[in-house]
């Protein structure tokens, strides 16, 4: 099947790669270093494709399949890319800056060093992905979805995160007023979620986290009936209880305890104790990693 390029870039010697990559088959696109800008690449396919360096700025990538495609210090600012799939693509060093993202697909992908500021993610999917040092000031991630991802990007207040749903690994940093503070655990979490996001964070720092087990007669410290974990934040905290659905979810058995409203005991335990019990239950139940 002929391969379409609908607009060409206006520089010649990028317009000449495309022009021979649209007549042959089974051949993957290489513009590495070359100036691509303002073409129209709309629904191509361009898996494994190596865009290194490429100038891309305005081009038009909506729905194109980019999956595991190379585009390290590649420069999309205004690019438009709705609805595309960029699954385990590498934009190491890219520049998104203004891009638009809509419904694109990121699980997976990395963005190290990546510019995206301004850009538009609303809806997109960045399960797995890899933000690291990503700048995302005044970028739009409303309603988009994180699952286990590295979140350790640099958000402002001009960051919108209305609707932003899933689990992430922190630190994450806030520039205010030019201003960079690091947002870990509990913090980042309450931080999100004074922007409308619902986002649990994974991991905490050291000694913000004490964990309990519920134990008795018949379930001893060694196989406690069951186990809640206290995140605390200044001072505020959350309590959560490892369940059945394997994760950890809130609770108010601390609280409880507290008020002498629970009869049942409850000790102390290390993170190594809890992550034993998390590790048992999971494999009791025949689940898989838990959140």
């Amino acid at each position: 099947m002929r391969r379409v390029v609908r607009v060409m870039p206006a520089d010649p010697e990028a317009a000449a790669e495309l022009q021979s990559w649209s007549q042959q088959q089974d051949t993957t696109l290489d513009l590495s270093g070359l100036d691509a800008s303002g073409a129209d690449l709309t629904g191509a396919h361009l898996a494994l494709g190596v865009f290194s360096g490429t100038g891309l700025k305005r081009t038009t990538l909506v729905d194109t399949d980019l999956y595991r495609a190379h585009l390290e210090d590649a420069v999309l600012d205004s690019a438009d890319l709705t609805g595309a799939s960029l699954a385990k693509a590498v934009l190491d060093g890219a520049s998104l800056r203004s891009a638009n993202l809509t419904r694109a697909d990121l699980s997976g992908t990395k963005l190290t060093e990546t510019d995206a500021t301004s850009a538009v993610l609303r809806g997109a999917r960045l399960n797995g992905t890899v933000l690291a040092k990503t700048c995302l000031r005044g970028a739009d991630l409303t309603d988009a979805t994180l699952h286990n991802t590295s979140f350790d990007a640099v958000l402002d207040e001009e960051t919108i995160l209305q609707g932003l749903t899933g689990s992430v690994f922190g630190p994450a940093h806030v520039d205010e007023g030019g201003s960079v503070r690091e947002l870990a655990g509990l913090e980042l979490e309450f931080w999100l979620e004074s922007r409308g996001a619902s986002v649990n964070v994974l991991n905490s720092p050291p000694g913000t986290v004490t964990f309990y087990a519920h134990i008795d007669d018949e379930f001893p410290r060694e196989r406690p009936a069951g186990i809640v974990r206290r995140r605390r934040a200044g001072q505020s905290f959350r309590d959560e209880a490892f369940t059945r659905n394997l994760r950890w979810e809130p609770t108010e058995y601390l609280r409880l305890y507290e008020l002498g409203h629970n009869d049942s005991d409850h000790v102390e335990i290390t993170e190594e104790e809890a992550n034993r019990f998390v590790t048992r239950i999971t494999a009791k139940l025949g689940g898989s990693q838990p959140l």
